[in-house]
């Protein structure tokens, strides 16, 4: 049972799987609060943000499984800021896709959802009725995630040290202003450098 614990690292499915209901809960009731007394085009805008945010994390995810350790362990022996985070990012690949891909992907899929009702609620007329309106507004926010994923996959697989390193400098500055100690404890077990 211990080897079938640690095989699949069941500590962080049962740890992601919590957070992911807690920041879901936490971040809809924002989003409701929020769409409730906007207007149509901000609301609209919003909804291309969280968009955009899902591609972007998405991105980075993809980048972190295809990157390459070894040129930030040379930038590491420089001194470079944000190497050494690139490198904790790399150690902890799986995780780090996992959040980036899965946690944060379906919590801006919900989300944008939501905003898409909230929009649809604004939007009612005589003209056009809610089913179709409903029709339409999911159209539009599957085409556009799964759109801009694609374009993000190809920009990940071919810049994928430049978005970890960015990734990484954005988030040491967070690390070293807020104290949020991500990667308190680095992984021992070395990643196969490809």
């Amino acid at each position: 049972m211990s080897d079938i614990w640690q095989k699949y690292n069941l500590k962080w499915v049962i740890l992601v799987s919590i957070w992911t209901f807690i920041l879901t809960i936490i971040i809809t009731i924002i989003a409701e609060m929020l769409f409730i007394n906007t207007r149509v085009i901000f609301a609209f805008m919003i909804l291309i943000v969280i968009i955009f945010t899902g591609v972007m994390s998405d991105m980075v995810g993809i980048a972190v499984t295809v990157a390459s350790e070894r040129p930030f362990h040379a930038m590491a022996a420089d001194r470079v800021k944000g190497a050494k985070y690139a490198i904790r990012l790399l150690k902890n690949a799986g995780p780090v896709s996992n959040f980036c891909n899965d946690v944060i992907g379906d919590i801006c899929g919900i989300v944008s959802g939501v905003a898409g009702i909230n929009i649809i609620l604004q939007l009612q007329s005589d003209v056009i009725n809610r089913s179709l309106l409903t029709i339409i507004m999911s159209g539009f926010i599957a085409s556009l995630t799964v759109g801009g994923k694609a374009i993000g996959k190809g920009i990940a697989i071919l810049q994928s040290h430049t978005i970890v390193f960015n990734t990484a400098k954005v988030l040491d500055f967070l690390d070293e202003k807020l104290s949020l100690k991500l990667f308190s404890k680095p992984n021992k077990k070395n990643r196969k450098e490809r």
